[in-house]
């Protein structure tokens, strides 16, 4: 049987044998047979071919691998290289985290894809009545109910259905900003939302949004948010005497500011923190504009300037001229900035020693680096009363009553309690007086009977 014969390759030769001797009618059927097999040899044969090549391919891949394994190793090399070089710059330069390292918390920019996890504060109607007020105490809440009392107000004055935000992006954003506040002992999140819920207060208190535009509260209030956005610390005057890559930056122009302004909008940047993303882009420009200038504004630098300019609108106050409009938001913005004296005492005085804590490290750096020290921040010249009542009585008081003038209802509850805290810091300086010269007095009559 000829499919017996081809069965296995030992019958080929008898195959050939059989084509060659075979009858002629049967020769072409037999060629055919021979064909099939000419293709079997030739697929074996490229069968090896193919072997050839994956195996130099393959030798050619893993010599790649083990080139790309060596990159890997040296980039790692590379970045712990980097990580030491860093190390040993903050080393040198002290604990001092403003000065050449305004980038390593970019990180904190990362987006939030997820849906925010902050443990969610249920306001009661105590705290919602007692958020309208300058008296509100802010030291009696965590991070995640400050973070609640702030979204409870962007829903509360119309913000959010306004600007068409997208309630998980406000959580997003709220908690992008709240990571992007340093634990600084003054300039920190609480500072923020001390500063946001007393604009919150007068936005309340002198019926804003009767005479603005909800556009206006929206920009107050995210003015407010941002205003000390990743503060270092360390005011403008160490970042300028430094020579710090901020001041370089800005080129000695308000660079905290411009550092805040530019760190807001990094994080707005994020789309999934934009909660101005369903706003028109010529909408967002003015108000991109309006938050820049509010933020620029509470450089105590230009105080004189801007306080001047407002005192020349107050007497003849338009609400419907945008320039009187936007002088007025500057100044509100700088009145809640300062504005820890208005509160309280309890909730003030507190305020004080952190504020003191930061310019004392600011001045123990300052002379560690042969900078000039500004006599109100050195631990060995100022003390609580005589840091607050030249502030309180040619900063705070001028300005609020040049507010007051265009809100007559703040007085009770804002400039009042400005007038009893200078009240409180000149006794409490009468009274360190006292016992400064007792003192005087009695190292003096020692002096005396030793002799």
């Amino acid at each position: 049987d000829i499919k017996e014969l081809l069965c296995s390759s030992s019958n080929i030769p008898r195959v050939i044998y059989f084509c060659l001797f075979a009858p002629t009618e049967k020769e072409d059927m037999f060629q055919n047979v021979l064909s099939q097999v000419a293709e079997q040899f030739s697929r074996a044969f490229r069968i090896n071919e193919l072997k050839t090549e994956v195996t130099n391919r393959l030798a050619m891949l893993e010599k790649r691998v083990e080139l790309e394994g060596l990159k890997v190793v040296e980039i790692e090399k590379c970045k712990n290289d980097l990580k030491k070089l860093r190390d040993e710059m903050t080393s040198r330069v002290g604990n001092c985290p403003c000065k050449y390292n305004f980038s390593d918390d970019g990180k904190k920019l990362n987006p939030r894809r997820d849906v925010p996890s902050y443990p969610k504060y249920t306001l009661s109607q105590e705290t919602i009545e007692a958020l309208k007020k300058p008296t509100f105490d802010v030291w009696h809440w965590e991070h995640n109910e400050m973070l609640s009392c702030l979204e409870y107000m962007y829903h509360d004055l119309g913000l959010v259905k306004e600007f068409n935000m997208n309630p998980i992006t406000l959580k997003r954003w709220l908690l992008g900003i709240q990571e992007n506040y340093r634990s600084n002992p003054f300039h920190n999140f609480r500072h923020c939302f001390c500063v946001s819920q007393m604009m919150y207060g007068m936005i309340n208190l002198c019926n804003l949004p009767e005479k603005m535009t909800l556009t206006d509260m929206g920009i107050l209030m995210t003015a407010a948010v941002c205003h000390d956005l990743d503060h270092p610390g360390y005011n403008n005057t160490y970042q300028i005497n430094a020579r710090t890559e901020l001041a370089v930056r800005y080129n000695d122009i308000s660079p905290l500011e411009n550092h805040h302004c530019a760190v807001a909008f990094q994080i707005l940047s994020l789309p999934e923190c934009n909660i101005f993303a369903n706003v028109e882009l010529e909408a967002y420009k003015q108000i991109r504009q309006a938050i820049i200038t509010l933020i620029l504004a509470t450089d105590m630098a230009r105080h004189g300037e801007i306080l001047d300019s407002f005192k020349h609108k107050v007497d003849s106050f338009d609400f419907t001229n945008e320039e009187h409009v936007t002088c007025l938001k500057m100044v509100l913005i700088k009145c809640c900035d300062i504005s820890n004296e208005v509160r309280p005492t309890e909730v003030a005085e507190p305020w004080v020693d952190c504020l003191l804590e930061e310019y004392f490290m600011q001045s123990d750096r300052e002379k560690t680096e042969g900078l000039p020290v500004a006599p109100f921040m050195d631990r060995d010249k100022v003390t609580k009363p005589t840091a607050q009542i030249g502030f309180i009585k040619f900063v705070l008081i001028p300005m609020f009553e040049t507010v007051l003038k265009l809100f007559p209802q703040i007085e009770e509850i804002m400039v009042q309690p400005l007038r009893d805290s200078r009240d409180h810091y000149e006794e409490l300086k009468q009274i360190d007086d006292a016992m400064t010269e007792k003192k005087k007095t009695e190292n003096m009559s020692l002096g005396g009977k030793k002799k």
